[in-house]
C-alpha cells in the first residue's frame, strides 16, 4: 500500500540509514535520508515527506527537538521515533504530546513497516482518502459518512462508535463545543440506522421562544391559542418513522423539559388543545454544548430527563484536537465553495495551509468553513495566499518567535530561496548574498543544506 509515498529517515548512524533505506525502498517507498535534525528540517522544507522516521539521539539537536519543531511548523506530518532503552521515558512523553509512535531498538522491521502504513493512513494527501480510513475501521459501507471528512484516529474511533450506536434505537446525546458538527454527526447516525428511509427533522431548542417551541414540538389544534387558525402537527409527528434531532437541548425551558419527559416515557404526544395523546414512532437524538452536569446541579436541567436522553453519549472533539483533519477539511470546503462561486480555485499555498493547521480555531469546523469561504470569495489566484488566510483569521502577519529562533529560521529560508533561485550554484548564490564562498559553505553546513538538493534534474555540473 502507499507504494509511492515519500519517507524521510533521520539517523547519524550510516549503517542504520543504509539498512532502513534498503528495506523501505524494497517495499516501494521513496526514501530521503538525513544525519542530523538540521539536515532533516532542510529536507522537509525542500521536499516534504509523508512520514518522518527519526532516531532520538542525534548530534546537536536531538530527535525530540526535531519532533517539537515539526509539531510547531507541520503538525499534520507524522513522526515515528526510534529509541534506545534509556530514552524510552522521553519517547513516552513525546507520544502524549503528539508523536505518532516510537519503537525501541533493536526493533522488528515488520513492526516498523506496519507503523509506517498506519501513519500513511493519517497523512493521506487527498480528501477522498478519508473514505478508505473509514473502510479500514470496519465500515465498508461509507455512504452514511457523506459530508464527514477525517483522517484522524480520534474521529475514526468516534465514527466507529456512531456506526454501532446507529444500529440500535437508543437515544443519543451528542456533546461538543459550538461548531464541531453535532448536527452533521446526528444526520450520519440517521443515515446509518434502520430509519434512514424515514424523515430526519432537526430543531434548535435555544433559537425559538418557549411558547412557540412547545407548539413546534407537539403541534396544536385549531383555536388552541390566539392565532391558531388551523391545526398543525408537531415535529414529533413530522418525524414519525424517522429521527428527531433536538439541538441545544440544554437551552430548553424547565416547563418544556417536563412535557418532553412525559412524551419519552409514554411514547405518545398530546398536541396543544387536544384531550388525547397520539402514539409516536421516533428515534430521538439530542445535542448540547453546555455542561449538563453543572446545569443539573444548579437546578436548570432535570436529572430524570437527562438519563432518558443520555442512554448513549458521543463527544465530538474540538478542531484543535484533530489537527490532522484540517488540511482535508480545508480542501473539501474549497471544492464546495469554488463550485458555489464558479471560481477555478485549487487550494491553499503551502504557507497558508501551515497557518490553517496551527491556528487556534475557537469556532471549530464552522469557523474553518467561514474562513475558507471568505478566502475563496476574495482570492484572485488558483492558490489562496497566506495574506488572505491571515486576514480571515484576523491574526498578525508576524509569528511570535524568540530572536534566535527567528534568525535561524530566516537564515535557513533565505539560503533555501537563494539556492532554488540559482539551481544550486553556490558561486551565484554567494555573490547574491554578498558573502565569499567559504563563508557561504559554512552557512549551508550549519543548516544541513547541500547544493545538490537544488540542482535541476539531470544537471551534474559542479559549483562555479
Amino acid at each position: 500500500m502507499n507504494t509511492a509515498a515519500h519517507i524521510l529517515i533521520v539517523d547519524d548512524d550510516e549503517d542504520i540509514l543504509r539498512l532502513l533505506s534498503m528495506r523501505l525502498r524494497a517495499r516501494g517507498f521513496r526514501i530521503s535520508t538525513a544525519d542530523s535534525a538540521e539536515a532533516a528540517l532542510a529536507n522537509i522544507a525542500v521536499d516534504p515527506p509523508r512520514v518522518v522516521v527519526s532516531d532520538v539521539r542525534l548530534p546537536g539537536r536531538d530527535g525530540l527537538s526535531l519532533f517539537e519543531e515539526i509539531r510547531n511548523t507541520r503538525p499534520t506530518l507524522p513522526v515515528i521515533l526510534l529509541t534506545a532503552h534509556g530514552t524510552i521515558p522521553d519517547a513516552v512523553q513525546a507520544t502524549s504530546q503528539g508523536v505518532f509512535g516510537y519503537l525501541t531498538k533493536p526493533f522488528d522491521s515488520q513492526v516498523l513497516l506496519a507503523k509506517i502504513d498506519q501513519a500513511l493512513l493519517l497523512s493521506a494527501p487527498t480528501a477522498t482518502d478519508n473514505v478508505a480510513s473509514g473502510a479500514s475501521s470496519g465500515m465498508a459501507d461509507t455512504g452514511w459518512l457523506a459530508g464527514i471528512v477525517f483522517r484522524s484516529t480520534r474521529m475514526a474511533e468516534l465514527m466507529a462508535e456512531a456506526r454501532m450506536v446507529a444500529a440500535s434505537d437508543a437515544s443519543v446525546l451528542i456533546r461538543g463545543e459550538s461548531g464541531t458538527g453535532k448536527e452533521v454527526l446526528a444526520r450520519a447516525i440517521h443515515r446509518a440506522s434502520v430509519r434512514a428511509s424515514g424523515p430526519f427533522v432537526a430543531i434548535n431548542c435555544g433559537a425559538i421562544p418557549e411558547q412557540l417551541l412547545e407548539s413546534e414540538l407537539f403541534g396544536h389544534l385549531k383555536g388552541a391559542f390566539t392565532g391558531a387558525a388551523t391545526a398543525r402537527p408537531g415535529l414529533f409527528q413530522a418525524a414519525s418513522g424517522g429521527t428527531l434531532f433536538l439541538d441545544e437541548i440544554g437551552d430548553m425551558p424547565l416547563a418544556l423539559q417536563v412535557k418532553l419527559l412525559r412524551v419519552l416515557q409514554e411514547r405518545a404526544v398530546r398536541p396543544l388543545g387536544a384531550t388525547r395523546a397520539e402514539p409516536i414512532d421516533v428515534r430521538l437524538l439530542s445535542a448540547t454544548h453546555r455542561d449538563l452536569d453543572a446545569a443539573m446541579a444548579a437546578g436548570h436541567f432535570r436529572e430524570d430527563l437527562y438519563y432518558r436522553l443520555d442512554v448513549v453519549s458521543l463527544t465530538l472533539p474540538r478542531l484543535d484536537e484533530r489537527r490532522e483533519d484540517i488540511p482535508l477539511l480545508a480542501a473539501h470546503f474549497v471544492q464546495q465553495v469554488a463550485d458555489k462561486y464558479g471560481k477555478p480555485i485549487t487550494g491553499f499555498a503551502p504557507d497558508a495551509q501551515e497557518v490553517l493547521a496551527t491556528a487556534a480555531w475557537p469556532g471549530n469546523v464552522r469557523q474553518l468553513y467561514n474562513v475558507v469561504e471568505q478566502c475563496c470569495a476574495l482570492t484572485s489566484t488558483p492558490l489562496i495566499p497566506l495574506a488572505l488566510v491571515q486576514r480571515a483569521l484576523r491574526i498578525p502577519a508576524m509569528e511570535a518567535l524568540s530572536y534566535s529562533e527567528a534568525k535561524q529560521r530566516f537564515e535557513r529560508n533565505y539560503l533555501i530561496q537563494l539556492l532554488k533561485l540559482t539551481d544550486g550554484n553556490v558561486a551565484d548564490a554567494a555573490r547574491i548574498a554578498d558573502r565569499n564562498r567559504t563563508e557561504f559553505y559554512r552557512l549551508l553546513q550549519k543548516h544541513g543544506l547541500s547544493p545538490a538538493m537544488f540542482r535541476m534534474a539531470g544537471d551534474s555540473g559542479a559549483d562555479t
